[in-house]
């Protein structure tokens, strides 16, 4: 199951001409891809283009009708190679996927893609996450593309713009013979709007109807001496036609005055915090009436050097604002004016930081900068005043605690890392790799366990190094998702071809979690498009690994203690996995949750599972927070003045898992957590007998009370 049902939203895309859609920009793409006549889609799934993928899932029945092939790739490799289908057809065909992360997992095969260029068009829409909101390495698409020439849009971040975007890429891909990369930043997917919707169209050619004629070239296909022709093709004919393309159809845009001594060059996906900054600056309006010249660029990849040169003409001063490093835009631009004799002062990342997002704070900064020494007067008096003193901004470090990201209340993952602490308390540390997923939290107190992630289904080829047969044996962390994209054949058959004899757990969760809960091959789910319910220890043994154990609770904290010492401890020579199996607790939720509550509400007997402390047995040492770090599990200051340091606590948050109970057992912590289910809708009895269970605990408690000895001061 994915994180959310869009089945709702799916009927917005049957939306015809004259009809208006209202949604987030990632919906919108959706409708504009069926709008286009597209004839295939894959991709991807992960933030923040996952929303994408799972309304295209929902939306296979709609797809069909329209015969337009859908599918969820194992990997981004496996989905930009399915654009192989445009490079002998006429056929459009989008797919997506997380970038810069995506593109590196797709490179060769995109690589390819440009060098055979392709007759239908091509559209890679890739979720670029790069700043604060970003869960990767700060990294940017752009370089990708001027690698390997392929076109890259960045529309303005409102969804005409982002819908006219995906209308553009393709027409500007056939028109040109070259795939186009549309990026889409988390502001774009994001953001809220409208637009004027069309028909959805039928692709001019199926892939069926293409597979019954089938057609091949030899001049697109990426071999000596074609390749070399593709490089020249790639300057002399694609390039000319694309910006041919690009000019006449009006695909960058040109915002206020003609006539000005100063003006902004800006990526299309940040235009908004430009006309937010001039707005705060009283030098633009709500409707982004500028009084500062503004070129955007929609199409940041080619730069037009034509309309870069007639927007500047009469200009003395231009600020680039270009998101990131290196500054490929301003570097570009750079050169064109030296090479062209033009006398005009460039800003850039002089005035604006060259690293980090461009936050409202930092864009306003960054053009009042630009302002000061290029039109101070534009500016209003008390920003121009050259030694006012800048606002007395608050510092909340102390009174706002860091939140780091972390394992979810009653995530199975939690036990597991739990158990690897015992481990280590017992044979000492050793070294441990982790792998992108939540997982990764691991590496946060308290557990600090794993300190290194080179990729996706990586973490165990990143432990390679250490396999020469030391004292110790190194350890690494695989989730069921990146087993299945990459870990299966570049960490597990790495592992088997090179006899390790390394230890790797593989978290299974049953989904992949941390791209939002879709279907893996391994999930427990009965889907009816895909093949699942495919176990993991299967394929780990048809590649040639001998030494598995399962886990299949893994709030069982003392079987994966015992079961990691095992690995680390057994004399097997030869790679030693553990498959610790519980599903996603956010999921279960999910799924459990509605039922549950429906059932309380028609009046069923339901019992929900609780867990306390027992105050009067916690010694409140807090060892059990520090081997679990559960969110529901906090501090509680008791009303008892001999009783100084908190004790242990749990909240009405907590999910009933018992992580905290088996943590304490086999950590052999106090007994003090016990269990209490909740009973909705009790029978007759079950009240009857709390009655009178309360009637007995009353009376114990007022016989105590009348026995307590109390000492009282004399009166004065």
């Amino acid at each position: 199951m994915a994180e959310r049902s869009f089945k709702a939203e799916v009927e917005h895309l049957r939306k015809g001409k004259g009809d208006v859609f209202t949604g987030e920009g990632i919906l919108a793409i959706t409708k504009a891809l069926l709008e286009n006549g597209v004839g295939y889609v894959g991709g991807y799934q992960g933030a923040p283009i996952s929303h994408l993928m799972d309304v295209l899932a929902d939306a296979e029945d709609l797809m069909r009708e329209l015969d337009v092939r859908f599918e969820a790739n194992a990997s981004e490799a496996a989905a930009a190679a399915m654009l192989a289908a445009s490079v002998h057809y006429p056929i459009r065909g989008a797919v997506t996927f997380k970038g810069p992360v995506g593109v590196n997992v797709a490179s060769d095969a995109l690589a390819n893609l440009c060098s055979s260029g392709v007759n239908g068009g091509a559209l890679i829409i890739v979720g670029e996450d790069y700043g604060e909101g970003s869960s990767i390495m700060q990294e940017r698409s752009h370089g990708f593309a001027m690698k390997s020439q392929f076109w890259l849009l960045d529309p303005r971040p409102n969804l005409p713009s982002i819908t006219k975007a995906v209308q553009d890429g393709f027409e500007l891909s056939e028109a040109s013979n070259t795939p186009v990369m549309l990026m889409v930043r988390i502001r774009s997917c994001h953001v809220t709007g409208s637009f004027e919707t069309r028909d959805n169209q039928r692709p001019k050619l199926s892939v069926a109807e293409a597979i019954a004629n089938p057609q091949s070239d030899f001049q697109r296909v990426v071999l000596p001496p074609m390749s070399y022709v593709h490089e020249q093709d790639k300057i002399k004919t694609r390039w000319p036609v694309a910006e041919k393309f690009i000019v006449e159809n009006g695909l960058n845009e040109v915002f206020g005055p003609k006539d000005s001594s100063i003006g902004i060059v800006v990526q299309g996906g940040m235009y908004n915090g430009v006309i937010r900054a001039l707005q705060r600056l009283g030098l633009a309006d709500i409707y982004g009436d500028s009084d500062v010249p503004i070129y955007c660029l929609n199409v940041t990849y080619p730069i037009v050097q034509s309309e870069f040169a007639e927007f500047c003409a009469g200009k003395d001063h231009v600020l680039v604002v270009e998101e990131g490093q290196p500054e490929h835009i301003e570097q570009m631009l750079g050169n064109s004016l030296y090479k062209s004799g033009g006398k005009l002062r460039l800003y850039g990342k002089d005035v604006l930081p060259m690293a980090g997002e461009y936050t409202g704070q930092v864009m306003l900064d960054g053009v009042t900068a630009f302002l000061k020494e290029a039109a101070p007067d534009m500016l209003p008096g008390q920003v121009r005043a050259p030694n006012q003193a800048p606002p007395d901004i608050p510092d909340l470090s102390n009174t706002v605690p860091i939140r780091p990201p972390g394992f979810c209340t009653g995530c199975p993952e939690r036990p597991i890392f739990a158990g690897m602490k015992l481990v280590e308390q017992e044979l000492g540390k050793h070294q441990i790799t982790g792998d992108i997923g939540c997982h990764l939290f691991g590496s946060l107190p308290p557990f600090e366990i794993g300190g290194a992630t080179m990729g996706y289904g990586l973490g165990p080829a990143a432990n390679a190094a250490f396999d020469g047969g030391g004292e110790r044996r190194a350890i690494s962390i695989l989730g069921d998702g990146e087993f299945w994209h990459n870990g299966l054949s570049s960490s597990i058959g790495n592992m088997v071809f090179n006899k390790s004899d390394n230890v790797v757990v593989i978290v299974d969760n049953y989904y992949s979690a941390a791209t939002g809960g879709q279907d893996v091959l391994s999930s427990r789910a009965k889907n009816p498009t895909k093949a699942t319910n495919n176990p993991i220890e299967a394929a780990l043994k048809g590649v040639g690994v001998e030494w598995v154990r399962t886990i299949t609770h893994t709030y069982d904290v003392g079987k994966v203690r015992d079961t990691v010492r095992e690995a680390l401890t057994t004399d097997f020579k030869g790679p030693k996995v553990i498959v610790a199996s519980s599903e996603c607790m956010l999921n279960k939720q999910r799924r459990e949750k509605p039922i549950r509550n429906a059932a309380i509400k028609e009046g069923r007997r339901v019992d929900v599972p609780r867990f306390g402390v027992d105050e009067a047995i916690c010694t409140g040492d807090h060892a059990c927070i520090r081997l679990s770090g559960c969110p529901s599990l906090s501090l509680k200051r008791l009303d008892d003045p001999l009783r100084d340091d908190p004790v242990a606590h749990i909240d009405q948050t907590c999910v009933g898992c018992g992580n905290c109970g088996e943590v304490a057992d086999a950590a052999v912590l106090c007994p003090s957590f016990y269990r209490a289910d909740v009973v909705h809708n009790p029978s007759g009895f079950e009240r009857w007998r709390s009655v009178q269970r309360n009637r007995m605990i009353g009376w114990l408690q007022q016989r105590r009370e009348a026995r307590r000895l109390r000492l009282e001061s004399a009166a004065t």
